[in-house]
């Protein structure tokens, strides 16, 4: 069979809508869960648009043409500026930028007078229903919950939802025992006077239950919904395939297992029961069945999310181990690379399959905690590229090349970002320039020391401020939470500007907590920088001090590319993290580096 083009997909969408009596229908990227990865069966948007971004929306009208447009549109934010560009047909959509425009506000303008605008609530939270709703009435339009998704019905070889079995994560990985966590949800439930729980984000499922999967790309969850009840029973939905005795055996007789389909008429069970469910996490469609069958819906964050945030002891020693080994396979590889590049030959793809080679050779990597940016030359101003056969670029001499990655390993989740200068000729001073800037913001991030009580929008702007100074910036948050073992974005942490749009940016920031520290700097059309180590918020004994303070342990150890620094733009203190961090480096990936490889650790790990 032919493969379709998006153009006749978009065509496809268009004449099921009109069967079903709608002007129009809007596509995120989302699942059940709202998720940020989903599984291959949920990527609609990509489906329909070619779009290979995590984070992105389309809005379709069913007649192109009526507000004198493409009568289609995307909506990303600044992360994929340039890669919905290079990817979407600028033929068939419009492209808006969020948070400048949004959905609603797009439809207010675009829709036609009286329009049935549909979408599906299963892929939406309540409050985005509630806002679209209200910017449709405004001109008359009504908001339509489907019965089905008409993607779904378009989408003639879409894949099935992945039949692969829920697996154990031991308590010895957790650090802490299911029954431990669901004791302390009902505490939460109890003293709150609710009857339970919806737990719907895959991430809290699989850290409640201890619990992990293979059903989404780089995120090892299993596709299920819990309800945690305020005894400290929990019920399990989940494709009976999916089920083992083992996990049987794990969960006990405290977590009753439902069938997958059984969770809707659980929550029409629920007649006057008080239930949280977490409005950022849970779907609209949740909150409607809960409402509909005279259940009181109380909106209060998921209570798995700030404990699954906070690390224990086990998770912290698991994802200092991980980092160990996960930083002498980049090390190898950059070493690799810093030979064979700037012969020429190599390309983003080819470099990605070296580097998730060396990874593999360790032995323990489970998957990839994220798809491989492997960004040469202008792609790198790209911040979330994605290589492809189609847009894959020759790695040249004399070239800047980024490159983003992790690993999923059972002890820890691993991201790294390393921008490398290709030789064989010294780098421009603009790129140097550039680079010094972004790795002064770095080093003034992990060296911050801070109040407890700070959030990240606080520290935000440290990591900025040298690009600042000159009059550069960049366009994505500075930091993001990261699991164990689990998503390698996760909340409620992050460090970020404020605004509206960008959730977590107001959370304390916790010991315990793991956080990326990524400042980065991006010319279009020619180059991408960032520099990238994940940090552990810990206490700080101050002599004298008044009050608690925090700063951050660095995690991450790989060299940075010195020969991109202009030492002159260093102070003496910068200079001294510097050596103290290369020395470190050098200390624990020494021992498992040999020939080569350790020449050139330790060339690179010489003092400046």
């Amino acid at each position: 069979m032919l493969m379709q083009t998006h153009e006749a997909r978009l065509d496809d969408l268009r004449q099921e809508l009109a069967r079903r009596n709608l002007d129009g229908f809007v596509v995120p990227i989302s699942d059940e869960h709202m998720s940020e990865y989903v599984g291959a069966y949920a990527q609609r948007l990509g489906w329909l648009t070619g779009f290979g971004g995590s984070a992105g929306s389309a809005v379709v009208l069913t007649k192109p043409g009526v507000d004198g447009g493409r009568g289609a549109a995307m909506f990303v934010d600044g992360r994929y500026t340039l890669q919905v560009r290079e990817q979407v047909d600028g033929k068939l959509y419009d492209y808006e930028s969020v948070p400048a425009t949004s959905i609603a506000a797009w439809l207010a303008d675009h829709a036609p007078e009286g329009a049935r605008i549909g979408y599906d609530a299963w892929l939406h939270s309540k409050g985005w229903a509630e806002g679209a709703a209200k910017a449709l009435a405004e001109k008359g339009g009504t908001l339509v919950a489907v019965d089905g998704n008409p993607i779904d019905a378009v989408w003639q070889d879409q894949p099935a939802p992945s039949p692969a079995p829920a697996v154990v994560h031991s308590d010895a990985q957790a650090g802490q025992s299911s029954a431990e966590k669901r004791a302390a949800v009902a505490e939460w439930l109890a003293a709150k006077k609710l009857d339970a729980a919806v737990i719907s984000a895959l991430d809290s499922v699989a850290w409640l239950l201890n619990l992990r999967g293979t059903d989404v790309d780089r995120t090892p969850v299993a596709l299920s919904f819990v309800l945690a009840h305020a005894d400290g029973t929990a019920e399990l939905f989940i494709a009976p395939e999916k089920v083992t005795p083992d996990l049987v055996q794990h969960l006990g007789n405290a977590v009753h297992v439902r069938p997958r389909d059984a969770f809707v008429p659980t929550l029409q069970s629920l007649k006057g029961k008080r239930i949280a469910v977490d409005p950022e996490r849970a779907v609209a469609a949740v909150f409607a069945t809960l409402e509909l069958a005279g259940a009181q819906t109380i909106a209060l964050t998921d209570p798995t999310v700030l404990p699954k945030a906070v690390k224990n002891p086990v998770e912290q020693a698991g994802h200092r181990a991980a980092q160990a080994r996960d930083g002498a396979a980049v090390t190898r590889y950059l070493r690799w690379l810093s030979e064979v590049a700037p012969q020429g030959g190599q390309t983003e793809l080819s470099a990605a399959a070296a580097l998730r080679a060396e990874r593999e050779k360790t032995g323990l990597l489970r998957d990839l905690s994220f798809d491989t940016i492997s960004a040469a030359g202008p792609n790198g101003a790209s911040p979330h590229y994605k290589v492809d056969e189609g847009s894959n670029r020759a790695i040249e001499p004399n070239s800047v090349y980024l490159v983003d990655s992790g690993g999923q390993y059972q002890d820890g989740t691993t991201d790294i970002t390393r921008t490398v200068w290709i030789g064989p000729d010294a780098p421009p001073a603009e790129v140097c320039d550039r680079f010094t800037r972004v790795l002064k913001g770095h080093i003034a991030l992990a060296r911050a020391v801070f109040p407890q009580g700070t959030n990240g929008s606080q520290l935000d702007s440290f990591a900025r401020q040298f690009l600042w100074e000159a009059g550069f910036d960049y366009a994505h948050g500075t930091g993001h939470g990261v699991g164990s073992y689990l998503s390698v974005h996760e909340g409620p942490q992050r460090i970020a500007k404020a605004s509206a749009g960008q959730a977590g940016t107001g959370q304390e920031l916790m010991a315990g907590m793991f956080l990326s520290n990524e400042p980065g700097y991006y010319k279009a059309g020619e180059y991408g920088i960032r520099i990238e180590n994940l940090v552990l918020v810990e206490e700080r004994k101050i002599t004298g001090a008044e009050g608690r303070f925090i700063g951050f342990e660095t995690l991450t150890f790989v060299p940075i590319d010195h020969t991109l620094v202009d030492l002159s733009m260093l102070t003496a203190g910068e200079r001294a993290w510097w050596n103290t961090y290369h020395a470190q480096t050098c200390a624990l990936l020494a021992p498992q580096l040999s020939g080569a490889d350790l020449a050139w650790l330790e060339s690179q790990c010489a003092p400046i």
